[in-house]
């Protein structure tokens, strides 16, 4: 597979890749591949064997193997934020009450990459670097690519703060849903956070979900049952699509959502 061309730079503070750390890497690659057809080629060593996903030549997201000692931590899909700076950005992070579990670290001659988690526990990523990854937004509508990223939290408002002092987000509510935000950047819609009160999840906490492109939900549903992995929420249709919520064998949560609504 030849190597896709680079995307222009996003702003710091903009979502710019999506990566999910597995137990087993290659039954990950089998499950996603046949969800999403993705793909796969290896990626860049220093944390890891890891792979990128490609759709149509274009690399969509990545999936690293656990190191030694990390086996039982939760598997989750991790966004990862632009920044000019990962050493200023951990220092944000962590002043402004978050944790920096690993980095910066050096990521071969790819870049510069950070893991911390919020002020509510939510994990995710910080990418530097000159070359950034990503889907061209005249193309969002290709199956299999990651479109939207979603906080899922206790209380909103409370995890709005953080973002706003550390990667610049604005806050805008939605009115036919209190509790939920949507996080903008220069203007653009970015990601949203949803609280859900006591109806938070015992056992994942806050964390991020990301959602992916497809064709047919209900298909994709299917498909992935079929591949070993379980609905968490049905499809249903929402303000911005049909959609469903799925794990993978793993347990990671994900959600897919029809491409022709999106």
């Amino acid at each position: 597979m030849s190597e896709a061309a680079d995307h222009p730079t996003p702003a710091p503070g903009a979502p710019c890749w999506v990566s999910l750390p597995v137990r087993g890497l290659a039954a990950a690659q089998e499950f996603y591949g046949g969800l999403f057809g993705w793909e796969f080629e290896s990626g860049p060593g220093g944390l890891g064997p890891y792979v990128r996903a490609y759709v149509k030549g274009e690399p969509v997201a990545g999936m690293s193997e656990r190191q030694a000692g990390t086996e039982q931590l939760r598997v989750t899909w991790l966004p990862f934020w632009a920044s000019n700076d990962a050493d200023a950005t951990s220092a944000e992070v962590r002043d402004h009450g978050g944790t920096v579990a690993v980095g910066p670290v050096e990521w071969e001659s790819e870049g510069r990459v950070v893991i911390a988690s919020d002020t509510a526990g939510a994990a995710f990523g910080v990418w530097e670097g000159t070359r950034r990854f990503g889907w061209r937004v005249a193309e969002v509508g290709v199956t299999g690519i990651p479109v939207w990223y979603e906080l899922i939290v206790r209380e909103a408002w409370s995890a709005e703060a953080f973002y706003r002092q550390v990667f610049g987000h604005e806050a805008l509510a939605e009115e036919s849903a209190p509790d939920y935000l949507t996080l903008r950047l220069e203007g653009q819609p970015i990601a949203g956070v949803l609280g859900v009160g006591d109806r938070l999840p015992r056992d994942r906490g806050p964390h991020w979900k990301t959602y992916f492109a497809v064709e047919d939900p209900d298909a994709a549903v299917s498909t992935a049952v079929r591949l070993g992995g379980r609905t968490v929420r049905p499809p249903h249709e929402s303000p911005y699509g049909r959609t469903a919520t799925l794990a993978d064998p793993e347990g990671a949560h994900f959600s897919v959502i029809s491409r022709r609504l999106l």
